[in-house]
C-alpha cells in the first residue's frame, strides 16, 4: 500500500473517531440540542436546507464575493509585488505605506466599506480583495528577491535582457511561494466574505450562520460552518492542482530526492 492510500485511510479513521467522540460526548453528558446537536441532527438540518433550496442562494452569494475578491486581491498583490521587487526606488517609496496599510485591521474597515459600497456584493468583494492582497504581495515580492543572484549576474555578463532574466530565473524562483500565498489567500477570502456578511448583508453563509445562532438553530449553524470549510478545501485543492501543473519541476525534484533516499 502506497503512502497516499495510507494517508486517505488515516484521514477516514480520524473522521470516524471524531464523529463517534462527538456523539458519545452528547449522550454521556446529556448535552441539549440547542447547545450542540448530534451528528445525525446536523445531517438532517443540512438535508432540509439543501432539499428546500434555501441554502443554495446563500452559497452562491458567498462564493461570488469570495472568488471575485480573491481574484482582484491576488492580481493586484502579484502585480505590486513584482513591480516593487524589480524597481528598488518604488520599493523604498511604497513599501512602508503598504506595510502600514496591512497593519490596519481590515475587519474594522467593514462598516466603512458598507457605507461606501452599500449592502450588496460590492462591499464584500472589496473587503475580500483587501484581505487577500497582502499574502500574495509579500510572497511574490520575497520570492522574486530570493532568485539566485549568482545566476542573474552570469546572465547579465552574457548580455541577457532584463525580461529574459525575469522570465527564466526570477519567475521560477518565486512560483512556489506565489502559489503558497494563493492557498493562504483562499482561506482569507472566505473569512473576509463572512465578516462582511456579519456586518451587514441580506444574503450569504455569514447571514445564515448569524441568523441561525440568533434562533438557536445550531444544526443549521454548524451546516453553514461545514459548507464554508468544504468551500475552502475545494479552493485549496484547485490551487494545489494548478500549482502541480505549472510548477512541475518541484514535483520532479521531490521525486528525485525520494529516489535518492531509497
Amino acid at each position: 500500500m502506497d503512502e497516499r492510500a495510507k494517508g486517505w485511510i488515516l484521514s477516514l479513521v480520524i473522521g470516524v473517531v471524531f464523529v463517534a467522540a462527538w456523539y458519545f460526548y452528547i449522550l454521556v453528558g446529556h448535552v441539549p440540542n440547542y447547545l450542540l446537536p448530534r451528528p445525525d441532527a446536523v445531517v438532517a438540518s443540512a438535508y432540509s436546507a439543501f432539499h428546500s433550496g434555501y441554502i443554495w442562494g446563500h452559497i452562491l452569494f458567498t462564493a461570488e464575493s469570495s472568488v471575485f475578491g480573491f481574484l482582484v486581491g491576488s492580481v493586484v498583490g502579484a502585480f505590486l509585488g513584482t513591480v516593487l521587487a524589480e524597481w528598488l526606488t518604488l520599493e523604498k517609496g511604497l513599501y512602508p505605506y503598504i506595510v502600514f496599510f496591512q497593519s490596519m485591521p481590515k475587519v474594522a474597515l467593514a462598516p466603512l466599506l458598507i457605507v461606501w459600497f452599500g449592502f450588496g456584493i460590492e462591499s464584500k468583494i472589496v473587503l475580500v480583495a483587501l484581505i487577500s492582497f497582502f499574502p500574495v504581495f509579500i510572497n511574490t515580492f520575497v520570492g522574486l528577491r530570493q532568485a539566485d543572484g549568482d545566476l542573474i549576474e552570469v546572465l547579465r555578463v552574457c548580455d541577457a535582457s532584463r525580461w529574459s532574466i525575469f522570465w527564466h530565473v526570477k519567475m521560477p524562483a518565486a512560483a512556489g511561494t506565489f502559489f503558497a500565498s494563493l492557498q493562504i489567500a483562499i482561506s482569507f477570502s472566505l473569512i473576509g466574505a463572512v465578516v462582511a456578511e456579519f456586518v451587514a448583508s441580506r444574503s450569504g453563509l455569514g447571514t445564515v450562520i448569524q441568523q441561525s445562532a440568533q434562533s438557536m438553530d445550531t444544526g443549521l449553524n454548524i451546516t453553514g460552518v461545514l459548507i464554508l470549510s468544504v468551500m475552502g478545501m475545494i479552493g485549496t485543492a484547485i490551487v494545489r492542482f494548478v500549482h502541480k501543473r505549472v510548477v512541475f519541476w518541484e514535483a520532479r525534484d521531490a521525486l528525485l530526492t525520494t529516489a535518492g533516499r531509497q
